[in-house]
């Protein structure tokens, strides 16, 4: 009986370490699936706040994006707005030319009227970065010429050279913005 008591013992005490490993196991398998799910949750907060995040920023950039185009759209409705208030001081110049060209005895007072209506505007465009560019006597160039026409050159030194200037070229801040247009000499 004796050896019936231990194998009982020894039956009990494996059941016995059996219960304790599946209790510790059991707690182990708990806290790993605790730890788990609080992972599980830490993350599901970052994605939400991640995607709050990306959320805003997409908003913030459409405002972005709109605000700029309107402001675009402005600047070019009302981009020359400057320019075209600077012009109207010589359109009040030029129908005081009209007015005066009735009841004027002179065709000299006419004349000097028009060249003053004429400084003035050449000064405006001067201070507004237009210039005029000097084409008579100069060497042919199509970066700033547009040969209308060749004639027999006047002079064996005037070959290759403009002429006759027909129609002035202009420059705006040292780019082409008008070619001259001339005769050239062959």
């Amino acid at each position: 009986m004796e050896a019936n008591s231990t194998n009982t013992h020894t039956e009990e005490e494996k059941k016995d370490k059996k219960n304790l490993k599946m209790k510790s196991s059991k707690k182990q398998n708990t806290s790993k699936s605790d730890e788990t799910t609080a992972q599980i949750a830490e993350l599901e907060a970052k994605v939400a706040e991640l995607t709050d995040k990306n959320l805003r920023l997409q908003a913030e950039f459409d405002n972005f994006r709109k605000r700029t185009l309107n402001e675009k759209m402005e600047l070019i409705k009302n981009g020359g707005e400057d320019v075209l208030k600077s012009l109207l001081p010589m359109m009040d110049n030029f129908e005081r030319a009209q007015a005066s060209t009735s009841k004027a005895e002179s065709v000299e007072a006419v004349k000097e009227g028009i060249d003053l209506i004429y400084n003035g505007f050449a000064e405006y465009l001067q201070k507004k970065g237009i210039k005029v560019m000097e084409a008579q006597g100069q060497v042919f160039d199509t970066d700033y010429h547009e040969a209308l026409t060749k004639i027999p050159a006047p002079d064996e030194s005037l070959k290759g050279k403009v002429v006759d200037v027909i129609e002035k070229g202009y420059t705006f801040n040292d780019k082409v913005i008008r070619f001259a247009k001339v005769v050239v000499g062959e």
